[in-house]
């Protein structure tokens, strides 16, 4: 459904739902019908004729009672749409503790992702699953690094989910400095350029118990020492989920860009890539806690995944902000139109016995 930004009224007034001032026009109409029924009415006796014994048969309310109980009606209709646009007016203010935990996805955006075993590409469809979660993240902050041959950070720790998706949308495989596949120099940016977990004596900050980074890739790594890494988050109470993405058996041929019916070749031979879960595993035995989670070509609900392992934990307290409410008074529109429909009904027909 369209969103229909409130309408300000000057001062502390305004109308939350603006949308329904259209139903106003229902308010002319029903007098034009009330005058067409009347107009019918006339000419139909007419052609009853003048005799006393019609006008006996056929009294019934006399025309100011009829136009009476005409502008009671659409009265009451106007009444009803204002209320309907919810009219508000004054307002209070709150404070309101957002709380959360503090999420990084990190996404593999080297070559290999290109592989189409994941339709349209395994970059692609991890970036819908990203994406699709992004409206059940809550009071949650977000951020997001690319990394192929070195991290990149996209997206600092931010409550601003139109900003994360815009990032997140322009993702592709020349979003990381450099080729190949790092996944320890990417958790490490996140440690020490995000979530900061050292000062520069090297204590620790913060023990990052509130802390989760989602990373997606497909395994193959290039002696960056992602095990290490995963021990190092974790003794900072950071938790990794590892998802990993990416045909099991032989592997797939790897385009040199996106849609390109063309694949790289050394020495003569088609490049294929594979999921190497091996790395993976180990990242998620290296600490208590990790998760390795083996998508393969298949599908995963990143929501669901989300609602399971990050939104039922431990939640701390990301920040406050200073809420204004307005005050409802579509009650008093609704109470002026029920009076005036009661009204109508009592002025009667003036029919004689």
């Amino acid at each position: 459904m369209l969103a229909i930004a409130p309408l300000d009224l000057g001062g502390a007034a305004r109308l939350a739902d603006p949308v329904w001032l259209h139903a106003l026009w229902l308010a002319p109409l029903t007098l034009l019908l009330a005058w067409h029924a009347a107009r019918a009415r006339r000419r139909a006796l007419d052609r009853l004729g003048d005799s006393p014994l019609v006008q006996q048969i056929t009294s019934g309310p006399g025309p100011l009672r009829r136009r009476l109980r005409a502008w009671c009606l659409a009265a009451a209709v106007a009444l009803i749409a204002l209320a309907l646009a919810r009219p508000q007016y004054g307002t209070e203010t709150r404070d309101v503790e957002h709380r959360g935990r503090d999420l990084v996805f990190v996404l593999d955006v080297s070559r290999s992702m290109l592989a189409r075993d994941l339709a349209p590409s395994r970059l692609e469809r991890a970036k819908l699953w990203i994406n699709d979660l992004v409206d059940d993240l809550g009071g949650d902050r977000v951020g997001l690094v690319a990394f192929a041959g070195a991290p990149a950070i996209k997206c600092p720790l931010t409550q601003d989910r139109a900003f994360f998706r815009l990032a997140l949308d322009r993702l592709d495989t020349q979003s990381a400095p450099r080729g190949g596949t790092m996944i320890g120099d990417a958790i490490r940016k996140v440690l020490d350029d995000i979530y900061e977990v050292q000062d520069e004596n090297g204590d620790p900050v913060d023990t990052g118990r509130f802390r989760d980074i989602i990373l997606i890739t497909d395994g193959e790594d290039q002696e960056s020492f992602p095990v290490k890494a995963a021990q190092t988050a974790g003794e900072f109470g950071v938790r990794i989920i590892a998802i990993g993405v990416g045909d099991t058996g032989e592997g797939t041929p790897v385009p040199v860009s996106p849609g390109s019916d063309r694949y790289i070749e050394h020495d003569g031979k088609t490049v294929r890539s594979r999921l190497e879960s091996r790395t993976l595993r180990e990242i998620q035995q290296a600490v208590p806690g990790n998760v390795f989670l083996e998508v393969g070509t298949g599908e995963i609900d990143l929501a669901q995944v989300y609602r399971d392992l990050i939104a039922s934990a431990e939640q701390t307290t990301l920040g406050s902000s200073t809420v204004t409410d307005y005050k409802e008074r579509y009650a008093v529109f609704l109470a002026l139109a029920l009076v005036l429909l009661a009204f109508e009904s009592l002025i009667g027909d003036g029919r004689t016995r």
